[in-house]
């Protein structure tokens, strides 16, 4: 079956970075387009990054862009979210997931499969 399992998780202070990974099984990865989401305690979970195919389309929520940098490496069937200028507003559960579309997805509705998470904590 499908696995998403994303790593990274960290406590970080304001201005720091982090790296998240995601590794994909069960499934060919260079079909889906890849995404990172994020939810944080009491709010919806919301979109924060996506990448096509072979990641030459990117998109990044405007809280974001400029600070967080998303890739891929379909040898190793894996995506990363490169966070850097974290703030505590980056504080949330972070998911990767995948998405069987030539244009990535912004909604959370149009991905398929997901990890489990992983919690990044930014202090002030």
């Amino acid at each position: 079956q499908v696995q998403l399992v994303e790593s990274g998780r960290g406590l970080m202070q304001t201005g720091g970075s982090l790296r998240l990974s995601c590794v994909a099984s069960g499934l060919v990865f260079d079909d889906y387009s890849m995404g990172w989401f994020r939810q944080a305690p009491g709010k919806e979970r919301e979109f924060v990054a996506a990448i096509n195919w072979n990641g030459n389309v990117r998109y990044y929520a405007p809280s974001v862009k400029g600070r967080f940098t998303i890739s891929r490496d379909n040898a190793k069937n894996t995506v990363s979210l490169q966070m850097n200028s974290l703030i505590p507003a980056d504080t949330a559960v972070y998911y990767c997931a995948a998405d069987e579309a030539v244009v990535p997805g912004r909604s959370r509705m149009e991905y398929a499969y997901w990890g489990q998470g992983t919690q990044v904590t930014v202090s002030s």
